[in-house]
Protein backbone atom coordinates (compact mmCIF):
# COMPACT_ATOMS: atom_id res chain seq x y z
CA UNK A 1 0.00 0.00 0.00
CA UNK A 2 1.33 3.44 -0.97
CA UNK A 3 1.89 6.14 1.66
CA UNK A 4 -0.96 8.28 0.27
CA UNK A 5 -3.42 5.37 0.65
CA UNK A 6 -2.78 5.03 4.40
CA UNK A 7 -5.18 6.52 6.91
CA UNK A 8 -3.79 9.23 9.18
CA UNK A 9 -3.51 6.86 12.16
CA UNK A 10 -1.84 4.16 10.04
CA UNK A 11 0.69 6.69 8.79
CA UNK A 12 1.23 8.00 12.32
CA UNK A 13 2.01 4.48 13.56
CA UNK A 14 4.50 3.87 10.75
CA UNK A 15 6.24 7.17 11.50
CA UNK A 16 6.44 6.31 15.20
CA UNK A 17 7.80 2.84 14.38
CA UNK A 18 10.41 4.43 12.05
CA UNK A 19 9.11 2.61 8.97
CA UNK A 20 8.45 5.98 7.31
CA UNK A 21 10.09 9.33 8.06
CA UNK A 22 8.14 12.57 8.35
CA UNK A 23 9.95 13.88 5.27
CA UNK A 24 8.94 10.79 3.28
CA UNK A 25 5.31 11.31 4.27
CA UNK A 26 5.57 14.95 3.20
CA UNK A 27 7.24 13.99 -0.09
CA UNK A 28 4.40 11.57 -0.89
CA UNK A 29 1.73 14.23 -0.32
CA UNK A 30 3.49 16.93 -2.34
CA UNK A 31 4.11 14.50 -5.20
CA UNK A 32 0.40 13.65 -5.21
CA UNK A 33 -0.53 17.34 -5.14
CA UNK A 34 1.84 18.05 -8.04
CA UNK A 35 0.34 15.20 -10.08
CA UNK A 36 -3.35 15.81 -9.38
CA UNK A 37 -3.98 19.37 -8.24
CA UNK A 38 -3.61 21.00 -11.61
CA UNK A 39 -6.87 19.26 -12.45
CA UNK A 40 -8.56 19.22 -9.04
CA UNK A 41 -7.60 22.70 -7.76
CA UNK A 42 -7.99 21.72 -4.11
CA UNK A 43 -5.16 23.91 -2.76
CA UNK A 44 -4.92 27.69 -2.73
CA UNK A 45 -1.53 28.12 -1.02
CA UNK A 46 1.39 25.76 -0.40
CA UNK A 47 4.43 26.46 1.77
CA UNK A 48 6.94 23.68 1.15
CA UNK A 49 9.91 25.43 2.72
CA UNK A 50 8.18 25.89 6.07
CA UNK A 51 6.60 22.41 5.89
CA UNK A 52 9.96 20.65 5.47
CA UNK A 53 11.50 22.73 8.27
CA UNK A 54 8.57 21.73 10.47
CA UNK A 55 8.97 18.08 9.41
CA UNK A 56 12.56 18.02 10.67
CA UNK A 57 11.47 19.67 13.93
CA UNK A 58 8.71 17.09 14.49
CA UNK A 59 11.00 14.20 13.56
CA UNK A 60 13.45 15.32 16.24
CA UNK A 61 10.61 15.65 18.76
CA UNK A 62 9.41 12.12 18.02
CA UNK A 63 12.96 10.81 18.41
CA UNK A 64 13.54 12.45 21.80
CA UNK A 65 10.07 11.60 23.11
CA UNK A 66 8.80 15.19 23.46
CA UNK A 67 6.13 14.64 20.77
CA UNK A 68 4.09 11.48 21.32
CA UNK A 69 0.66 12.02 19.75
CA UNK A 70 -0.80 9.34 17.44
CA UNK A 71 -0.84 11.82 14.54
CA UNK A 72 2.67 13.21 15.09
CA UNK A 73 4.41 13.86 11.79
CA UNK A 74 1.30 13.25 9.68
CA UNK A 75 0.81 15.96 7.01
CA UNK A 76 -2.47 17.87 7.03
CA UNK A 77 -4.36 20.43 4.95
CA UNK A 78 -6.16 23.43 6.44
CA UNK A 79 -9.24 25.18 5.07
CA UNK A 80 -8.36 28.68 3.95
CA UNK A 81 -10.57 30.47 6.49
CA UNK A 82 -8.53 29.24 9.48
CA UNK A 83 -5.72 31.66 10.36
CA UNK A 84 -2.16 30.35 10.10
CA UNK A 85 0.58 32.67 11.32
CA UNK A 86 2.88 33.64 8.45
CA UNK A 87 0.91 31.62 5.88
CA UNK A 88 -1.52 33.35 3.54
CA UNK A 89 -5.20 33.02 4.53
CA UNK A 90 -7.62 34.33 1.92
CA UNK A 91 -11.07 32.78 2.51
CA UNK A 92 -10.75 32.17 -1.27
CA UNK A 93 -11.72 35.80 -1.79
CA UNK A 94 -10.15 38.57 -3.84
CA UNK A 95 -10.66 40.95 -0.93
CA UNK A 96 -8.18 38.94 1.20
CA UNK A 97 -5.93 37.79 -1.65
CA UNK A 98 -2.71 38.86 0.11
CA UNK A 99 -3.65 38.58 3.81
CA UNK A 100 -0.98 36.89 5.95
CA UNK A 101 -2.13 36.52 9.61
CA UNK A 102 0.16 37.58 12.43
CA UNK A 103 -1.40 35.10 14.85
CA UNK A 104 -2.29 31.41 15.01
CA UNK A 105 -5.79 29.96 15.32
CA UNK A 106 -6.26 27.95 18.53
CA UNK A 107 -6.89 24.73 16.60
CA UNK A 108 -3.55 25.18 14.82
CA UNK A 109 -1.82 25.64 18.18
CA UNK A 110 -3.37 22.39 19.41
CA UNK A 111 -2.27 20.61 16.25
CA UNK A 112 1.27 21.92 16.56
CA UNK A 113 1.50 20.56 20.10
CA UNK A 114 0.48 17.15 18.71
CA UNK A 115 3.13 17.26 15.98
CA UNK A 116 1.07 18.17 12.90
CA UNK A 117 2.81 19.29 9.69
CA UNK A 118 0.79 21.68 7.50
CA UNK A 119 0.94 21.11 3.74
CA UNK A 120 -0.98 24.24 2.80
CA UNK A 121 -4.39 25.92 2.64
CA UNK A 122 -7.34 24.45 0.75
CA UNK A 123 -9.79 26.02 -1.66
CA UNK A 124 -13.32 26.82 -0.49
CA UNK A 125 -16.46 28.72 -1.40
CA UNK A 126 -15.70 32.39 -0.84
CA UNK A 127 -16.07 33.16 2.89
CA UNK A 128 -17.67 29.70 3.22
CA UNK A 129 -20.76 30.91 1.33
CA UNK A 130 -21.75 28.14 -1.04
CA UNK A 131 -22.34 24.42 -1.38
CA UNK A 132 -20.17 23.56 -4.39
CA UNK A 133 -16.73 25.26 -4.02
CA UNK A 134 -17.49 27.15 -7.23
CA UNK A 135 -17.73 30.63 -5.68
CA UNK A 136 -13.98 30.71 -4.94
CA UNK A 137 -12.00 33.58 -6.45
CA UNK A 138 -9.34 30.99 -7.33
CA UNK A 139 -11.61 28.92 -9.54
CA UNK A 140 -13.72 25.84 -8.76
CA UNK A 141 -12.48 22.67 -7.15
CA UNK A 142 -13.44 19.44 -8.93
CA UNK A 143 -14.65 16.12 -7.59
CA UNK A 144 -11.93 13.43 -7.89
CA UNK A 145 -14.52 10.71 -8.59
CA UNK A 146 -15.62 12.59 -11.70
CA UNK A 147 -14.11 15.97 -12.50
CA UNK A 148 -17.22 17.07 -14.39
CA UNK A 149 -18.94 17.26 -10.98
CA UNK A 150 -18.61 19.54 -7.96
CA UNK A 151 -17.04 18.33 -4.69
CA UNK A 152 -19.63 20.07 -2.52
CA UNK A 153 -18.85 22.96 -0.24
CA UNK A 154 -17.84 25.08 1.35
CA UNK A 155 -15.03 22.78 2.57
CA UNK A 156 -14.67 21.25 -0.90
CA UNK A 157 -10.91 21.74 -1.12
CA UNK A 158 -10.30 19.92 2.17
CA UNK A 159 -12.60 17.04 1.19
CA UNK A 160 -10.98 16.65 -2.22
CA UNK A 161 -7.47 16.76 -0.73
CA UNK A 162 -8.35 13.79 1.51
CA UNK A 163 -10.34 11.89 -1.13
CA UNK A 164 -7.59 12.25 -3.75
CA UNK A 165 -4.83 11.19 -1.34
CA UNK A 166 -3.16 14.61 -1.36
CA UNK A 167 -3.47 14.86 2.44
CA UNK A 168 -4.10 12.10 5.03
CA UNK A 169 -6.56 14.41 6.80
CA UNK A 170 -7.77 18.00 6.75
CA UNK A 171 -9.66 20.61 8.73
CA UNK A 172 -12.86 22.22 7.50
CA UNK A 173 -15.51 24.49 8.97
CA UNK A 174 -19.23 23.75 9.12
CA UNK A 175 -21.83 26.55 9.19
CA UNK A 176 -24.75 24.73 7.58
CA UNK A 177 -23.25 21.41 6.49
CA UNK A 178 -19.98 22.61 4.96
CA UNK A 179 -18.01 19.63 6.31
CA UNK A 180 -20.64 16.90 6.05
CA UNK A 181 -22.02 17.62 2.58
CA UNK A 182 -18.67 17.76 0.68
CA UNK A 183 -17.48 14.72 2.63
CA UNK A 184 -20.57 12.91 1.35
CA UNK A 185 -19.92 14.02 -2.25
CA UNK A 186 -16.24 13.00 -2.10
CA UNK A 187 -16.52 9.65 -0.29
CA UNK A 188 -14.70 10.63 2.91
CA UNK A 189 -15.69 11.00 6.57
CA UNK A 190 -16.45 14.49 7.91
CA UNK A 191 -17.53 15.48 11.38
CA UNK A 192 -19.10 18.60 12.87
CA UNK A 193 -18.66 18.65 16.67
CA UNK A 194 -21.11 20.14 19.17
CA UNK A 195 -21.02 23.94 18.98
CA UNK A 196 -18.35 25.22 21.37
CA UNK A 197 -16.29 22.00 21.47
CA UNK A 198 -13.57 23.35 19.16
CA UNK A 199 -12.37 26.94 19.58
CA UNK A 200 -13.41 29.41 16.89
CA UNK A 201 -10.51 31.74 17.75
CA UNK A 202 -8.72 32.32 14.44
CA UNK A 203 -11.61 31.11 12.30
CA UNK A 204 -12.65 33.98 10.00
CA UNK A 205 -16.32 34.27 10.86
CA UNK A 206 -19.27 33.78 8.53
CA UNK A 207 -22.14 33.02 10.94
CA UNK A 208 -20.75 33.27 14.48
CA UNK A 209 -23.60 31.38 16.17
CA UNK A 210 -23.34 28.52 13.67
CA UNK A 211 -19.67 28.11 12.65
CA UNK A 212 -17.71 25.14 13.98
CA UNK A 213 -14.35 23.68 12.94
CA UNK A 214 -14.14 19.91 12.44
CA UNK A 215 -12.10 17.08 10.91
CA UNK A 216 -12.24 15.47 7.46
CA UNK A 217 -10.53 12.10 7.11
CA UNK A 218 -10.54 8.69 5.42
CA UNK A 219 -12.30 6.84 8.22
CA UNK A 220 -14.13 7.24 11.52
CA UNK A 221 -11.10 6.33 13.65
CA UNK A 222 -9.11 9.18 12.13
CA UNK A 223 -11.97 11.63 12.74
CA UNK A 224 -12.19 10.64 16.41
CA UNK A 225 -8.42 11.00 16.88
CA UNK A 226 -8.34 14.39 15.11
CA UNK A 227 -11.25 15.69 17.18
CA UNK A 228 -9.46 14.55 20.32
CA UNK A 229 -6.44 16.56 19.19
CA UNK A 230 -8.19 19.83 18.29
CA UNK A 231 -10.96 20.03 20.92
CA UNK A 232 -10.25 22.17 23.98
CA UNK A 233 -11.64 24.97 26.10
CA UNK A 234 -10.33 28.36 25.02
CA UNK A 235 -10.71 31.53 27.09
CA UNK A 236 -10.16 33.60 23.93
CA UNK A 237 -13.45 32.27 22.53
CA UNK A 238 -16.51 33.31 24.55
CA UNK A 239 -18.56 30.47 23.00
CA UNK A 240 -16.01 27.78 23.90
CA UNK A 241 -17.28 25.13 26.31
CA UNK A 242 -15.17 23.40 28.98
CA UNK A 243 -15.98 19.70 28.67
CA UNK A 244 -15.12 17.05 31.23
CA UNK A 245 -14.41 14.35 28.63
CA UNK A 246 -12.35 14.69 25.45
CA UNK A 247 -11.63 10.98 25.04
CA UNK A 248 -13.49 10.49 21.76
CA UNK A 249 -11.43 7.50 20.60
CA UNK A 250 -12.85 5.37 23.44
CA UNK A 251 -16.12 5.27 21.43
CA UNK A 252 -14.44 3.28 18.62
CA UNK A 253 -16.14 0.00 19.50
CA UNK A 254 -17.95 -2.31 17.10
CA UNK A 255 -21.02 -2.67 19.28
CA UNK A 256 -24.38 -1.00 18.75
CA UNK A 257 -26.56 -3.50 20.61
CA UNK A 258 -29.42 -1.61 22.22
CA UNK A 259 -28.51 1.69 20.54
CA UNK A 260 -31.72 3.56 19.70
CA UNK A 261 -31.63 4.91 16.14
CA UNK A 262 -34.36 7.14 14.71
CA UNK A 263 -34.90 7.99 11.04
CA UNK A 264 -36.96 11.17 10.42
CA UNK A 265 -39.73 10.25 8.00
CA UNK A 266 -39.70 13.94 6.99
CA UNK A 267 -36.23 13.35 5.48
CA UNK A 268 -37.31 10.43 3.27
CA UNK A 269 -40.07 12.15 1.32
CA UNK A 270 -40.26 14.33 -1.77
CA UNK A 271 -37.00 15.79 -3.07
CA UNK A 272 -34.77 12.90 -1.96
CA UNK A 273 -33.08 10.92 -4.74
CA UNK A 274 -34.21 7.28 -4.82
CA UNK A 275 -30.64 5.94 -4.67
CA UNK A 276 -29.84 8.10 -1.65
CA UNK A 277 -33.04 6.97 0.09
CA UNK A 278 -32.10 3.33 -0.52
CA UNK A 279 -28.57 3.93 0.82
CA UNK A 280 -29.94 5.42 4.05
CA UNK A 281 -32.39 2.56 4.55
CA UNK A 282 -29.65 0.00 3.76
CA UNK A 283 -27.44 1.65 6.40
CA UNK A 284 -30.35 1.38 8.85
CA UNK A 285 -30.62 -2.34 8.05
CA UNK A 286 -26.91 -2.81 8.76
CA UNK A 287 -27.26 -1.19 12.17
CA UNK A 288 -30.43 -3.18 12.86
CA UNK A 289 -28.64 -6.45 12.03
CA UNK A 290 -25.86 -5.48 14.46
CA UNK A 291 -28.37 -5.09 17.29
CA UNK A 292 -29.51 -1.46 17.12
CA UNK A 293 -33.18 -0.57 17.61
CA UNK A 294 -34.21 1.32 14.45
CA UNK A 295 -37.49 3.06 13.68
CA UNK A 296 -38.89 6.02 11.77
CA UNK A 297 -40.38 9.05 13.51
CA UNK A 298 -41.74 12.53 12.75
CA UNK A 299 -39.14 15.23 13.46
CA UNK A 300 -41.33 18.16 12.27
CA UNK A 301 -40.35 21.76 11.41
CA UNK A 302 -37.99 20.53 8.67
CA UNK A 303 -39.47 22.89 6.07
CA UNK A 304 -38.62 25.92 8.25
CA UNK A 305 -34.91 25.11 8.67
CA UNK A 306 -33.65 26.59 5.40
CA UNK A 307 -35.42 29.98 5.63
CA UNK A 308 -34.46 30.32 9.31
CA UNK A 309 -30.84 29.42 8.56
CA UNK A 310 -30.37 31.80 5.63
CA UNK A 311 -31.94 34.71 7.52
CA UNK A 312 -29.73 34.15 10.59
CA UNK A 313 -26.53 33.29 8.70
CA UNK A 314 -26.89 36.21 6.28
CA UNK A 315 -27.60 38.63 9.12
CA UNK A 316 -24.47 37.52 10.97
CA UNK A 317 -22.45 37.59 7.74
CA UNK A 318 -23.46 41.18 6.97
CA UNK A 319 -22.11 42.16 10.38
CA UNK A 320 -18.96 40.00 10.29
CA UNK A 321 -17.93 41.03 6.79
CA UNK A 322 -18.29 44.75 7.48
CA UNK A 323 -14.68 44.72 8.70
CA UNK A 324 -13.35 44.04 5.19
CA UNK A 325 -13.23 47.58 3.85
CA UNK A 326 -9.83 47.94 2.15
CA UNK A 327 -8.37 50.14 4.90
CA UNK A 328 -5.99 48.08 7.04
CA UNK A 329 -5.43 44.91 4.98
CA UNK A 330 -6.57 43.02 1.93
CA UNK A 331 -7.69 44.32 -1.44
CA UNK A 332 -8.13 48.06 -2.08
CA UNK A 333 -9.49 49.51 -5.30
CA UNK A 334 -6.85 51.35 -7.33
CA UNK A 335 -9.14 54.19 -8.37
CA UNK A 336 -11.48 55.98 -5.97
CA UNK A 337 -12.51 59.45 -4.83
CA UNK A 338 -12.72 59.93 -1.07
CA UNK A 339 -13.09 57.49 1.81
CA UNK A 340 -16.68 56.35 1.23
CA UNK A 341 -16.06 55.78 -2.47
CA UNK A 342 -12.98 53.72 -1.55
CA UNK A 343 -15.11 51.55 0.76
CA UNK A 344 -17.75 51.09 -1.92
CA UNK A 345 -15.39 50.28 -4.80
CA UNK A 346 -13.10 48.01 -2.75
CA UNK A 347 -16.02 45.93 -1.47
CA UNK A 348 -17.78 45.87 -4.85
CA UNK A 349 -14.63 44.69 -6.62
CA UNK A 350 -13.34 42.47 -3.81
CA UNK A 351 -16.44 40.41 -2.95
CA UNK A 352 -17.95 37.84 -5.29
CA UNK A 353 -21.60 37.63 -6.34
CA UNK A 354 -22.73 35.08 -3.73
CA UNK A 355 -21.09 37.00 -0.88
CA UNK A 356 -22.71 40.26 -2.04
CA UNK A 357 -26.09 38.51 -2.26
CA UNK A 358 -25.88 37.29 1.35
CA UNK A 359 -24.56 40.60 2.70
CA UNK A 360 -27.49 42.43 1.09
CA UNK A 361 -29.97 39.86 2.39
CA UNK A 362 -28.49 40.13 5.88
CA UNK A 363 -28.55 43.92 5.85
CA UNK A 364 -32.18 43.82 4.72
CA UNK A 365 -33.43 41.48 7.47
CA UNK A 366 -31.62 43.56 10.12
CA UNK A 367 -32.96 46.87 8.86
CA UNK A 368 -35.57 48.95 10.65
CA UNK A 369 -39.05 47.68 9.95
CA UNK A 370 -37.91 44.19 8.96
CA UNK A 371 -35.91 43.13 12.05
CA UNK A 372 -39.00 41.81 13.89
CA UNK A 373 -40.64 40.35 10.81
CA UNK A 374 -37.64 38.31 9.67
CA UNK A 375 -34.66 38.14 12.03
CA UNK A 376 -36.51 37.73 15.35
CA UNK A 377 -38.93 35.27 13.75
CA UNK A 378 -35.95 33.24 12.47
CA UNK A 379 -34.45 33.16 15.98
CA UNK A 380 -37.76 31.89 17.41
CA UNK A 381 -37.87 29.21 14.70
CA UNK A 382 -34.31 28.21 15.60
CA UNK A 383 -35.42 27.70 19.21
CA UNK A 384 -38.37 25.57 18.08
CA UNK A 385 -36.10 23.39 15.93
CA UNK A 386 -33.83 22.84 18.93
CA UNK A 387 -36.86 21.82 21.02
CA UNK A 388 -37.91 19.37 18.29
CA UNK A 389 -34.49 17.70 18.44
CA UNK A 390 -34.58 17.68 22.25
CA UNK A 391 -37.82 15.71 22.12
CA UNK A 392 -36.32 13.30 19.59
CA UNK A 393 -33.27 12.66 21.75
CA UNK A 394 -35.45 11.77 24.71
CA UNK A 395 -36.30 8.66 22.70
CA UNK A 396 -33.26 8.10 20.44
CA UNK A 397 -29.47 8.04 20.86
CA UNK A 398 -28.68 8.69 17.20
CA UNK A 399 -30.64 10.12 14.27
CA UNK A 400 -29.83 8.57 10.88
CA UNK A 401 -30.40 10.79 7.83
CA UNK A 402 -29.17 11.61 4.33
CA UNK A 403 -26.27 14.06 4.09
CA UNK A 404 -27.64 15.55 0.86
CA UNK A 405 -30.75 15.08 -1.31
CA UNK A 406 -28.58 13.75 -4.18
CA UNK A 407 -25.02 12.95 -5.13
CA UNK A 408 -22.70 15.64 -6.52
CA UNK A 409 -24.27 17.74 -9.31
CA UNK A 410 -22.37 18.73 -12.43
CA UNK A 411 -20.19 21.83 -12.43
CA UNK A 412 -22.07 25.02 -13.26
CA UNK A 413 -25.58 23.71 -12.68
CA UNK A 414 -26.02 24.93 -9.09
CA UNK A 415 -24.73 28.49 -9.45
CA UNK A 416 -27.32 29.25 -12.12
CA UNK A 417 -30.08 28.63 -9.55
CA UNK A 418 -29.04 29.86 -6.06
CA UNK A 419 -32.35 28.79 -4.49
CA UNK A 420 -31.81 25.21 -5.67
CA UNK A 421 -28.30 25.34 -4.19
CA UNK A 422 -29.73 26.53 -0.85
CA UNK A 423 -32.28 23.68 -0.82
CA UNK A 424 -29.40 21.21 -1.15
CA UNK A 425 -28.54 21.93 2.52
CA UNK A 426 -31.91 20.81 3.87
CA UNK A 427 -30.59 17.76 5.79
CA UNK A 428 -27.55 19.44 7.35
CA UNK A 429 -28.68 22.94 8.33
CA UNK A 430 -30.84 21.94 11.31
CA UNK A 431 -27.80 20.40 13.03
CA UNK A 432 -26.08 23.80 13.06
CA UNK A 433 -29.22 25.66 14.16
CA UNK A 434 -29.50 23.31 17.15
CA UNK A 435 -25.73 23.22 17.86
CA UNK A 436 -25.63 19.41 17.55
CA UNK A 437 -22.80 17.07 16.49
CA UNK A 438 -23.08 15.25 13.17
CA UNK A 439 -20.94 12.94 11.07
CA UNK A 440 -21.13 11.99 7.39
CA UNK A 441 -19.55 8.80 6.10
CA UNK A 442 -19.56 7.12 2.69
CA UNK A 443 -22.02 4.32 2.16
CA UNK A 444 -21.73 3.25 -1.49
CA UNK A 445 -21.65 4.62 -5.03
CA UNK A 446 -24.67 5.61 -7.11
CA UNK A 447 -25.33 4.50 -10.70
CA UNK A 448 -23.00 7.27 -11.98
CA UNK A 449 -20.15 6.06 -9.80
CA UNK A 450 -20.43 8.99 -7.38
CA UNK A 451 -20.26 8.49 -3.58
CA UNK A 452 -23.38 8.53 -1.42
CA UNK A 453 -22.95 9.58 2.20
CA UNK A 454 -25.15 8.91 5.21
CA UNK A 455 -25.36 11.28 8.17
CA UNK A 456 -25.58 10.42 11.85
CA UNK A 457 -26.69 13.12 14.29
CA UNK A 458 -26.31 13.09 18.08
CA UNK A 459 -27.50 15.12 21.02
CA UNK A 460 -25.34 17.99 22.29
CA UNK A 461 -22.02 16.73 23.70
CA UNK A 462 -22.84 13.14 22.66
CA UNK A 463 -20.21 12.77 19.95
CA UNK A 464 -19.40 9.33 21.31
CA UNK A 465 -22.84 8.02 20.30
CA UNK A 466 -22.43 8.99 16.65
CA UNK A 467 -18.79 7.84 16.57
CA UNK A 468 -19.87 4.48 17.94
CA UNK A 469 -22.68 4.11 15.38
CA UNK A 470 -20.55 5.32 12.48
CA UNK A 471 -17.66 3.03 13.43
CA UNK A 472 -19.94 -0.01 13.67
CA UNK A 473 -21.41 0.74 10.24
CA UNK A 474 -17.91 1.25 8.83
CA UNK A 475 -16.76 -2.12 10.18
CA UNK A 476 -19.67 -3.83 8.43
CA UNK A 477 -19.13 -1.92 5.19
CA UNK A 478 -15.37 -2.44 4.96
CA UNK A 479 -12.66 -0.07 3.77
CA UNK A 480 -13.84 2.63 1.38
CA UNK A 481 -10.82 3.59 -0.72
CA UNK A 482 -10.23 6.98 -2.33
CA UNK A 483 -10.57 7.26 -6.12
CA UNK A 484 -7.53 6.61 -8.30
CA UNK A 485 -6.50 9.79 -10.08
CA UNK A 486 -4.80 8.70 -13.29
CA UNK A 487 -5.45 11.54 -15.72
CA UNK A 488 -8.20 13.65 -17.25
CA UNK A 489 -9.30 11.00 -19.79
CA UNK A 490 -9.36 8.10 -17.32
CA UNK A 491 -12.49 5.94 -17.65
CA UNK A 492 -13.84 3.88 -14.79
CA UNK A 493 -13.63 0.10 -14.79
CA UNK A 494 -17.29 -0.99 -14.86
CA UNK A 495 -16.71 -4.10 -12.76
CA UNK A 496 -15.00 -2.07 -10.05
CA UNK A 497 -17.87 0.42 -10.07
CA UNK A 498 -20.35 -2.42 -9.62
CA UNK A 499 -18.34 -3.83 -6.70
CA UNK A 500 -18.20 -0.40 -5.05
CA UNK A 501 -21.96 0.04 -5.37
CA UNK A 502 -22.35 -3.28 -3.61
CA UNK A 503 -20.13 -2.12 -0.75
CA UNK A 504 -16.70 -3.15 -2.11
CA UNK A 505 -14.21 -0.29 -2.58
CA UNK A 506 -11.76 0.38 -5.43
CA UNK A 507 -13.13 2.52 -8.23
CA UNK A 508 -11.72 5.13 -10.57
CA UNK A 509 -13.05 8.55 -11.67
CA UNK A 510 -14.18 9.44 -15.14
CA UNK A 511 -14.31 12.55 -17.25
CA UNK A 512 -13.07 16.08 -16.75
CA UNK A 513 -14.33 19.59 -17.25
CA UNK A 514 -12.98 23.10 -17.64
CA UNK A 515 -14.10 26.14 -15.67
CA UNK A 516 -12.80 29.71 -15.71
CA UNK A 517 -10.70 31.14 -12.91
CA UNK A 518 -11.73 34.47 -11.39
CA UNK A 519 -9.39 37.38 -11.94
CA UNK A 520 -6.87 37.96 -9.13
CA UNK A 521 -4.58 41.00 -8.90
CA UNK A 522 -1.42 40.55 -10.97
CA UNK A 523 1.49 38.79 -9.34
CA UNK A 524 -0.56 36.25 -7.40
CA UNK A 525 -1.10 32.59 -8.29
CA UNK A 526 -3.78 30.18 -7.20
CA UNK A 527 -1.18 27.84 -5.70
CA UNK A 528 2.03 29.40 -4.51
CA UNK A 529 4.71 29.17 -1.88
CA UNK A 530 3.93 30.92 1.40
CA UNK A 531 7.06 33.08 1.02
CA UNK A 532 5.80 34.36 -2.32
CA UNK A 533 2.47 35.21 -0.70
CA UNK A 534 4.19 37.42 1.85
CA UNK A 535 6.01 39.26 -0.94
CA UNK A 536 2.66 39.92 -2.63
CA UNK A 537 1.27 41.95 0.28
Amino acid sequence: MQITELTALELGRKIKEKEISVREALDASYQKIEAADGELNSFVTLDKEEAYARADEVQAGIADGSITGPLAGVPTAIKDNICTEGLRTTCSSKILYNFVPTYQAEVIRNMEKAGAVILGKTNMDEFAMGSTTETSAFGPTKNPWNTNHVPGGSSGGSSVAVAAGEAPYALGSDTGGSIRQPSSFCGVVGMKPTYGTVSRYGLIAYGSSLDQIGPIAKDVSDCAAILEMIASHDKKDSTSVARSDYDFTSALVDDVKGLRVGIPSDYLGEGLDDEVRKAVLDAADVLRQKGALVEEFDLSLVEYAIPAYYVIASAEASSNLARFDGVKYGYRSEQYEGLHNMYKKSRSEGFGEEVKRRIMLGSFVLSSGYYDAYYLKALRTKALIKQSFDRAFEKYDVILAPASPSTAPELGKSLSDPLKMYLGDIYTISVNLAGLPGISEPCCLDSQGLPIGVQMIGDCFHEKAIIRAAYAFEQARGRFLTPKITGRDCMADKQKMTKQRNGCPDAAPSGAGEAPTAEIPAGDQCVQNGTDAKEGE
